[in-house]
Protein backbone atom coordinates (compact mmCIF):
# COMPACT_ATOMS: atom_id res chain seq x y z
CA UNK A 1 0.00 0.00 0.00
CA UNK A 2 3.11 2.50 1.06
CA UNK A 3 4.73 4.46 -1.75
CA UNK A 4 8.42 4.88 -1.91
CA UNK A 5 9.01 6.93 1.36
CA UNK A 6 11.92 9.29 -0.35
CA UNK A 7 9.11 10.23 -2.46
CA UNK A 8 7.03 11.50 0.05
CA UNK A 9 7.47 15.11 1.38
CA UNK A 10 8.76 15.31 4.53
CA UNK A 11 5.98 17.63 5.94
CA UNK A 12 4.02 14.64 5.40
CA UNK A 13 6.03 11.75 7.31
CA UNK A 14 6.31 14.22 10.14
CA UNK A 15 3.07 14.72 10.45
CA UNK A 16 1.91 10.97 10.49
CA UNK A 17 2.74 10.59 14.44
CA UNK A 18 0.47 13.30 14.66
CA UNK A 19 -2.40 11.72 12.94
CA UNK A 20 -1.26 8.04 14.35
CA UNK A 21 -1.90 9.37 17.96
CA UNK A 22 -5.42 10.98 17.53
CA UNK A 23 -6.71 8.27 15.81
CA UNK A 24 -5.41 5.64 18.28
CA UNK A 25 -7.55 8.08 21.13
CA UNK A 26 -10.84 7.58 18.39
CA UNK A 27 -9.83 3.61 19.10
CA UNK A 28 -9.77 3.73 22.62
CA UNK A 29 -13.39 5.75 22.44
CA UNK A 30 -14.82 2.52 20.81
CA UNK A 31 -15.00 4.68 17.51
CA UNK A 32 -14.41 3.15 14.09
CA UNK A 33 -14.37 5.52 11.45
CA UNK A 34 -13.28 9.40 11.05
CA UNK A 35 -13.85 11.18 8.38
CA UNK A 36 -10.66 13.86 7.26
CA UNK A 37 -12.66 16.98 8.56
CA UNK A 38 -12.77 15.34 12.23
CA UNK A 39 -9.26 15.04 12.11
CA UNK A 40 -8.38 18.70 10.77
CA UNK A 41 -10.75 20.07 13.52
CA UNK A 42 -8.69 17.68 16.56
CA UNK A 43 -5.13 18.59 15.10
CA UNK A 44 -6.12 21.81 13.64
CA UNK A 45 -4.69 20.63 10.10
CA UNK A 46 -6.30 21.32 6.78
CA UNK A 47 -8.77 19.14 5.53
CA UNK A 48 -7.22 19.19 1.95
CA UNK A 49 -3.76 18.68 3.21
CA UNK A 50 -4.92 15.70 5.19
CA UNK A 51 -6.32 14.07 1.61
CA UNK A 52 -3.42 14.85 0.32
CA UNK A 53 -1.25 13.42 2.94
CA UNK A 54 -3.32 10.09 2.93
CA UNK A 55 -3.35 10.10 -0.91
CA UNK A 56 0.89 9.20 -0.86
CA UNK A 57 -0.16 5.72 0.77
CA UNK A 58 -2.92 4.73 -1.72
CA UNK A 59 -6.64 4.05 -1.18
CA UNK A 60 -7.07 5.13 2.95
CA UNK A 61 -10.68 5.84 2.76
CA UNK A 62 -13.78 5.97 0.71
CA UNK A 63 -15.80 9.39 0.08
CA UNK A 64 -19.17 9.77 2.24
CA UNK A 65 -17.83 6.65 4.53
CA UNK A 66 -14.55 8.22 5.57
CA UNK A 67 -11.11 5.91 6.71
CA UNK A 68 -11.92 2.58 9.08
CA UNK A 69 -9.95 2.98 12.55
CA UNK A 70 -8.55 -0.53 12.63
CA UNK A 71 -7.41 -0.16 9.53
CA UNK A 72 -5.60 3.55 9.85
CA UNK A 73 -3.92 1.81 13.09
CA UNK A 74 -2.25 -1.08 11.14
CA UNK A 75 -1.22 0.85 8.18
CA UNK A 76 0.51 3.71 10.77
CA UNK A 77 2.21 1.19 13.05
CA UNK A 78 3.71 -0.39 9.89
CA UNK A 79 4.14 3.08 7.98
CA UNK A 80 5.85 4.62 11.37
CA UNK A 81 8.29 1.45 11.95
CA UNK A 82 9.83 -0.75 9.56
CA UNK A 83 12.20 -2.74 11.91
CA UNK A 84 10.78 -5.23 14.36
CA UNK A 85 12.61 -3.60 17.42
CA UNK A 86 13.81 -0.40 17.67
CA UNK A 87 16.11 0.47 20.58
CA UNK A 88 15.73 4.51 22.18
CA UNK A 89 18.19 6.25 24.34
CA UNK A 90 16.89 9.53 26.88
CA UNK A 91 18.87 12.10 27.54
CA UNK A 92 18.43 14.29 30.70
CA UNK A 93 16.98 12.31 33.98
CA UNK A 94 14.90 15.20 35.50
CA UNK A 95 10.82 15.20 36.42
CA UNK A 96 10.47 14.55 33.04
CA UNK A 97 12.58 11.77 31.80
CA UNK A 98 12.49 10.17 35.25
CA UNK A 99 8.74 9.85 34.13
CA UNK A 100 9.48 8.61 30.69
CA UNK A 101 11.61 5.61 31.44
CA UNK A 102 9.07 4.89 34.81
CA UNK A 103 6.44 4.43 31.97
CA UNK A 104 8.84 3.78 29.14
CA UNK A 105 7.24 5.74 26.88
CA UNK A 106 6.47 4.10 23.06
CA UNK A 107 4.99 4.70 19.94
CA UNK A 108 3.93 0.73 20.16
CA UNK A 109 5.67 -2.26 22.20
CA UNK A 110 8.25 -2.65 19.80
CA UNK A 111 9.85 0.64 20.77
CA UNK A 112 11.62 0.48 23.99
CA UNK A 113 13.95 2.89 25.39
CA UNK A 114 17.15 0.68 26.60
CA UNK A 115 19.56 3.54 27.20
CA UNK A 116 19.55 6.49 29.25
CA UNK A 117 22.04 9.31 30.20
CA UNK A 118 22.07 12.39 32.69
CA UNK A 119 25.30 14.49 34.05
CA UNK A 120 23.78 14.63 38.10
CA UNK A 121 26.46 12.14 39.54
CA UNK A 122 23.56 11.26 42.54
CA UNK A 123 21.63 9.98 39.64
CA UNK A 124 24.17 8.39 37.55
CA UNK A 125 24.29 4.58 38.11
CA UNK A 126 21.02 4.54 39.67
CA UNK A 127 18.22 1.75 37.95
CA UNK A 128 15.11 3.31 36.93
CA UNK A 129 12.08 1.24 35.60
CA UNK A 130 14.35 -0.68 33.78
CA UNK A 131 16.95 1.23 32.86
CA UNK A 132 20.50 2.02 34.57
CA UNK A 133 21.41 5.14 34.15
CA UNK A 134 24.67 6.25 31.88
CA UNK A 135 26.84 9.33 32.46
CA UNK A 136 27.12 11.60 29.43
CA UNK A 137 31.04 10.83 29.17
CA UNK A 138 29.66 7.74 28.22
CA UNK A 139 27.21 8.51 25.61
CA UNK A 140 29.18 8.35 22.08
CA UNK A 141 30.04 5.22 23.27
CA UNK A 142 26.98 3.41 24.36
CA UNK A 143 25.09 4.55 21.58
CA UNK A 144 27.78 3.11 19.23
CA UNK A 145 27.66 -0.15 21.02
CA UNK A 146 23.77 -0.29 20.82
CA UNK A 147 23.62 0.46 17.62
CA UNK A 148 20.81 3.32 18.56
CA UNK A 149 19.97 6.11 16.38
CA UNK A 150 16.75 7.59 17.86
CA UNK A 151 16.97 9.49 21.43
CA UNK A 152 14.13 11.32 23.62
CA UNK A 153 15.87 14.48 24.42
CA UNK A 154 14.43 15.97 27.91
CA UNK A 155 17.36 18.30 29.31
CA UNK A 156 16.94 21.95 31.16
CA UNK A 157 16.51 24.48 28.01
CA UNK A 158 19.81 26.01 28.03
CA UNK A 159 21.88 22.81 27.14
CA UNK A 160 19.35 21.49 24.59
CA UNK A 161 21.11 22.36 21.67
CA UNK A 162 24.52 21.44 22.96
CA UNK A 163 23.50 17.71 23.80
CA UNK A 164 21.71 17.87 20.17
CA UNK A 165 24.99 19.03 19.05
CA UNK A 166 26.67 16.06 20.99
CA UNK A 167 24.43 13.63 19.64
CA UNK A 168 24.77 14.82 16.15
CA UNK A 169 28.49 13.90 16.46
CA UNK A 170 27.24 10.65 17.92
CA UNK A 171 25.42 9.85 14.39
CA UNK A 172 21.90 10.05 15.80
CA UNK A 173 19.19 10.39 13.02
CA UNK A 174 16.48 11.02 14.94
CA UNK A 175 15.84 13.52 18.09
CA UNK A 176 11.86 13.61 20.17
CA UNK A 177 12.66 16.99 21.50
CA UNK A 178 10.43 18.06 24.61
CA UNK A 179 12.22 20.90 25.54
CA UNK A 180 10.95 24.36 24.81
CA UNK A 181 14.00 24.99 22.62
CA UNK A 182 14.03 25.13 19.11
CA UNK A 183 17.13 22.81 18.24
CA UNK A 184 18.95 23.23 15.12
CA UNK A 185 20.36 20.13 13.35
CA UNK A 186 21.73 19.55 9.83
CA UNK A 187 19.39 17.92 7.48
CA UNK A 188 20.16 14.40 7.57
CA UNK A 189 18.76 14.91 11.29
CA UNK A 190 15.12 14.77 11.93
CA UNK A 191 13.61 16.39 14.61
CA UNK A 192 9.81 16.12 15.97
CA UNK A 193 9.19 18.80 18.69
CA UNK A 194 6.40 17.73 21.28
CA UNK A 195 3.41 20.98 20.63
CA UNK A 196 1.38 20.79 23.63
CA UNK A 197 -0.53 23.81 21.53
CA UNK A 198 -0.97 20.44 18.74
CA UNK A 199 -2.32 18.41 22.07
CA UNK A 200 -4.43 20.59 23.49
CA UNK A 201 -6.40 21.66 20.15
CA UNK A 202 -7.23 17.75 20.23
CA UNK A 203 -8.19 17.75 23.71
CA UNK A 204 -10.77 20.62 23.24
CA UNK A 205 -11.80 18.75 19.81
CA UNK A 206 -12.67 15.82 22.01
CA UNK A 207 -14.25 17.71 24.78
CA UNK A 208 -16.33 19.19 22.75
CA UNK A 209 -17.33 16.27 20.42
CA UNK A 210 -17.33 13.24 22.82
CA UNK A 211 -18.09 14.55 25.84
CA UNK A 212 -21.11 12.64 27.40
Amino acid sequence: MAQNKSKIPRATLKRLPLYYRFVNTLKSKGIDRVNSKAISEALNIESATIRRDFSYFGELGKKGYGYNIDSLLEFFKTTLSDSDNIHIALVGVGNLGRALLTYNFSIHDEMTITEAFDVDEHIVGNKIGDVTVHHMNDLKQVLADKDINVVILTTPESVAQRVANELIEANINGILNFTPSRIEVPNTVQVHHIDLGIELQSLLFFMKNYSN
